[in-house]
């Protein structure tokens, strides 16, 4: 099984980070209210960056470090 660490862009511009097998039901989970409390008032528009995991506890270590990042440091990330 393959895991993914995404970055969705939020119609108020704020960056939502998280992690999933399959990025095009996660995304449609955010928009439909079922996924993260992030999206309660807010809508996800789009992804704007994602990479590949071997597994799920490193794509946990990955959405983690991500995290802690600043917003320009994630928007060098998402820019490269």
């Amino acid at each position: 099984m393959s895991w993914f660490v995404y970055i969705i862009e939020a119609s108020d511009n704020s960056l939502y980070t998280g992690i999933t097998t399959d990025l095009q039901r996660r995304f449609d989970q955010h928009a439909s209210g079922q996924g993260a409390k992030f999206f309660k008032g807010r809508r996800p528009v789009r992804f704007v960056y994602y990479e590949n995991a071997d597994n799920r506890r490193s794509a946990s270590i990955r959405e983690a470090a991500i995290k802690k990042l600043t917003r320009r440091q994630k928007q060098q990330l998402i820019d490269a």
